[in-house]
C-alpha cells in the first residue's frame, strides 16, 4: 500500500496580502481595519503562522501539526476551503470545500462538507497540536485536498448546530487568521 504525503504552511492572513501588495502598497485586496497582523483575544498580538502535515494510508488521512500565535486556551474553525489560491489573502480561498453540496457539520458527522475538519483546541501558550483522522478528505480522487487552502478561524466552529443559516454555511467561525495552499511533499524527505 502506498502511503500519500501533502503539506501546508499555514501563514497569517495579513502575510498574504502584504506580500501580494505592489510597491506602493497597493492591491493585494482586503486587510484589517488596523492593518494590523491577525491575531485572536487572549494572544499577545503574535501572528498566526503553523505547518500541517497529512499522510494517507488506505482510506484514512491523519493530519498532524502546530499552529501558533493562536488565543490561549481557545478552539478555532479549522477547515479545508475550494482554492488553492491566497492572491487576496486568506478571503482567495473560497468557501469550505463542498463537492457534494451538503450541509457544513462536524466531522464525525454523517452529512457535512468534505472540508469540515471540525475545531482546533490550544494550550496556555495559544499553540494548537492538531492530530485528527478522517476518511472523508483525501489525497486523490474525488474528495482530494490537494490543491485546495487549509484555513484556521478566529473563532469556534459550530459544527452547524448554531440554530442560523450562517451556521449551516460555515459554523460561525469568523474570520481567517491563517490560511496555506495544501501540496504534495517530495516523498524523498522525511518529516
Amino acid at each position: 500500500m502506498t502511503t500519500l504525503r501533502a503539506k501546508a504552511v499555514l501563514i497569517g492572513d495579513e502575510v498574504h496580502v502584504a506580500g501580494n501588495q505592489d510597491q506602493w502598497g497597493r492591491g493585494g485586496g482586503a486587510t484589517s481595519s488596523e492593518g494590523k497582523a491577525s491575531t485572536t483575544v487572549g494572544s499577545s498580538k503574535k501572528p498566526v503562522y503553523g505547518v500541517v502535515d497529512f499522510e494517507q494510508n488506505g482510506d484514512t488521512v491523519v493530519v498532524t501539526g502546530k499552529i501558533e500565535g493562536l488565543g490561549e486556551n481557545t478552539q478555532h474553525g479549522f477547515h479545508v476551503h475550494e482554492f488553492g489560491d491566497v492572491s487576496n489573502g486568506c478571503t482567495s480561498a473560497g468557501a469550505h470545500f463542498n463537492p457534494n453540496k451538503k450541509q457544513h457539520a462536524g466531522p464525525n458527522d454523517a452529512e457535512r462538507h468534505v472540508g469540515d475538519l471540525g475545531n482546533v483546541q490550544t494550550d496556555g501558550n495559544g499553540v494548537a497540536t492538531v492530530n485528527i483522522k478522517d476518511k472523508i478528505i483525501s489525497l486523490q480522487g474525488e474528495n482530494s485536498i490537494l490543491g485546495r487552502c487549509l484555513v484556521v478561524h478566529e473563532k469556534p466552529d459550530d459544527l452547524g448546530r448554531g440554530g442560523d443559516e450562517e451556521s449551516k454555511k460555515t459554523g460561525n467561525a469568523g474570520k481567517r487568521l491563517a490560511c496555506g495552499i495544501i501540496g504534495t511533499v517530495n516523498p524523498e524527505k522525511n518529516f
